[in-house]
């Protein structure tokens, strides 16, 4: 892999290669659903019980709870297609990124002029009324 793309990689590797990686990788996802609902179901029966007074539950009982919550909770948006809506919100926050460095730059632009306002309103200030701290003044 020096140097190329994962593109290249993977056209570079034969079919019975390629056959065995892809196998591979569905017995590891096979494996991590299953450890995923082995998880919750470990975590729902040493804390619910104890601290909500639920009962324990089963390993399909809890992939059940999983889908549930999964359909209750999960961002909704029938008709419309997911990669077109992630390009969409990478798109706006692009322009937002833009946006924000404009402004920021703007604001470095505004803030040293800015500054020598205040410095020379405080200047023009003390001259007027004459020093701030004069203690025989006071008296």
């Amino acid at each position: 892999m020096s140097g190329k793309g994962g593109e290249a990689w993977w056209k570079e590797r034969s079919t019975g290669e390629k056959a065995v990686i892809v196998i591979f990788f569905v017995f590891v996802g096979i494996g991590l659903l299953f450890l995923f609902g082995a998880v919750v179901m470990w975590l729902w029966n040493w804390l619910m019980p104890e601290i909500f007074g639920l009962p324990e539950l089963s390993y399909w009982q809890s992939w059940g709870l999983l889908i549930l919550s999964s359909i209750l909770f999960k961002n909704i948006d029938f008709g419309s297609d997911d990669r077109k809506s992630r390009r969409q919100e990478r798109k706006r926050k692009e322009k937002l990124r833009e946006y924000m460095q404009e402004e920021a730059e703007s604001d470095e632009e505004v803030g040293g002029s800015d500054q020598e306002s205040r410095s020379e309103d405080a200047d023009r200030t003390e001259s007027e009324d004459g020093p701030s701290s004069d203690p025989e003044g006071d008296q």
